[in-house]
């Protein structure tokens, strides 16, 4: 049951990641698109802002696309842990925990899936086995 587990994280969280990073890279689903994320990122202190922005939107595209196929899940946890903390740190931390006043709630939930999968590896149910 334990690789079944494995699974509903990766996929759950993957898909997530996937569509922000839709939204982030190219404004699908009402998000900003890189420009867009990138005037985020100038207001918040980020010098490139558009290649941080870049970086971000396919780290956060690409990211989510690994977890799905359980290929490279460590690392890409990793990346994505390093992603969500950032935006934690920046955005959410000083609103406090709860979501309802912006705070890093939802991003401490994803930070502990993160670092669940890095700790679990892909499980048995990838792509390449």
């Amino acid at each position: 049951m334990l690789d079944w587990g494995i699974l509903v994280l990766r996929l759950g969280i993957g898909i997530m990641f996937v569509a922000h990073g839709l939204q982030m890279a190219f404004g699908l689903f009402g998000g900003p698109g890189v420009r867009g994320f990138s005037g985020m990122l100038t207001s918040l202190g980020f010098f490139p802002a558009i290649f941080w922005s870049y970086v971000a939107s396919y780290t956060v595209l690409a990211g989510g696309l690994l977890l799905i196929a359980g290929v490279q899940t460590q690392a890409a946890a990793t990346l994505l842990l390093v992603f969500i903390l950032t935006a934690a740190i920046k955005v959410h931390l000083s609103k406090g925990f709860f979501l309802s006043n912006g705070g890093f709630e939802y991003t401490f939930v994803i930070a502990a899936t993160c670092l669940a999968l890095i700790l679990l590896g892909p499980g048995k149910f990838t792509i390449f086995r």
